[in-house]
């Protein structure tokens, strides 16, 4: 019993040493740079697809240049990059039309083959047989989805029968689970868990203490109310009929060693069975979805 109680304690005690790291890696206003140079935020995403997302799916599923992928939500296309690079057929629909325009340039600018549409996906009509995927992807999108249900009960009428879908987002509770690191303000942008306070003190601080723009407050406002917790999403998944190929847990996120050069780690495997607790701890959740 005390090896165990010694290895959670010890567990725990990196856990504090990592959260502390990141925190003041945060401070850096190259975070809010990022986000603001798409191209560099396009480059960074293709790496950590191309070092992360494509082997995780790859594990559980072949991918080869006959194989065709769907990203939901892609934005500039970054994610995309590694699997039009061997081949893949990619296509990609977000709502935002100037991130679709972006991600035709970049990919032009590379010369990759890619087909990108602004569209609401819900409106996006169902393919036929021959035309579903392979592969469609969900990256940082679940979690600003209102109707889960409705939104995954419309992406697996894309999947080939064989097909997967790759979900990964961040889990509700954990120290930036409400993307309040998008502020303008920089001191409340590096602020951990206050996205956590209830909704009229968290409006308030947004609006009076941060000086925050009602476009940014409401943006922040709905993605709490449009929140994803792990054990929510594993809810929805069940609801829809889909199944759990494989899950990971990440205590330090991969895409934050582009961010900020932090070195990724998975969860401790005990510390992802505790409900409730390992959203606190857990920077993303990555999910590989299956038919029936």
């Amino acid at each position: 019993m005390s090896s165990h109680l010694h290895g959670l304690v010890s567990f725990i005690l990196t856990d504090m040493q990592s959260r502390f790291r990141l925190f003041n890696q945060l401070t850096d206003t190259s975070m809010q740079a990022r986000h603001l140079d798409r191209k560099t935020y396009f480059e960074d995403s293709a790496i950590t697809s191309s070092l992360f997302y494509l082997p995780y799916i790859r594990k559980f599923h072949p991918i080869t240049s006959c194989s065709k992928i769907l990203e939901i939500g892609c934005g500039e296309g970054g994610n995309l990059k590694p699997f039009a690079n061997i081949g893949c057929r990619v296509f990609g629909v977000d709502m935002a039309q100037i991130r679709i325009e972006q991600a035709r340039q970049f990919f032009s600018e590379e010369k990759l083959k890619g087909h990108f549409e602004s569209v609401d996906f819900l409106e996006y009509p169902t393919p036929s047989e021959d035309d579903k995927f392979d592969i469609a992807i969900l990256h940082d999108v679940i979690e600003h989805v209102p109707d889960k249900i409705a939104f995954l009960s419309h992406i697996r009428k894309f999947l080939k029968e064989d097909g997967i879908l790759f979900v990964a987002f961040p889990a509700w509770q954990m120290p930036f689970g409400g993307h309040q690191q998008i502020c303008r303000n920089k001191t409340w942008s590096k602020v951990p868990y206050f996205h956590l306070l209830p909704n009229p003190l968290y409006r308030f601080i947004l609006n009076r203490l941060a000086g925050e723009e009602e476009s940014m407050v409401s943006e922040l406002i709905s993605i709490k109310k449009t929140k994803c917790p792990i054990e929510r999403f594993e809810k929805v998944v069940k609801a829809t009929g889909l199944s759990v190929c494989n899950r990971q847990l990440w205590l330090i996120n991969p895409h934050y060693q582009q961010k900020f050069g932090l070195r990724p780690r998975k969860l401790c495997r005990g510390i992802s069975y505790i409900p409730f607790f390992r959203n606190f701890c857990s920077t993303s959740c990555f999910y590989l979805l299956k038919l029936g």
